[in-house]
């Protein structure tokens, strides 16, 4: 089943974001083989990186849980919000 995470960050808090990206990304590497895409939503003009979005190839909703709690920007407290649903890719066809 494929998840949606909708992640936006607390506003002013670029520097939390960039003193956790390392440990962000290493997560991200490490849980390759359940993500279907992934990357940061920037501003109109894309001067900043202000939230995540992320696509997950997972067994159920509470997986998708784990994977977003345990992310370092989530045990960080970058983020004011988090949306998690359940998605049916339907361009291209799986």
């Amino acid at each position: 089943m494929h998840y949606v995470i909708f992640a936006i960050d607390k506003p002013g808090r670029t520097d939390l974001r960039q003193e956790n990206r390392p440990a962000h990304l290493e997560y991200l590497k490490a849980n390759k083989d359940i993500i279907v895409t992934a990357g940061p939503m920037q501003s109109d003009d894309g001067a900043a990186m202000i939230g995540s979005m992320l696509v997950l190839d997972v067994d159920g909703r509470a997986a998708v849980e784990d994977f977003a709690r345990n992310d370092p920007y989530a045990k960080a407290g970058l983020f004011e919000s988090t949306v998690i649903k359940r998605w049916k890719r339907t361009v291209p066809a799986d």
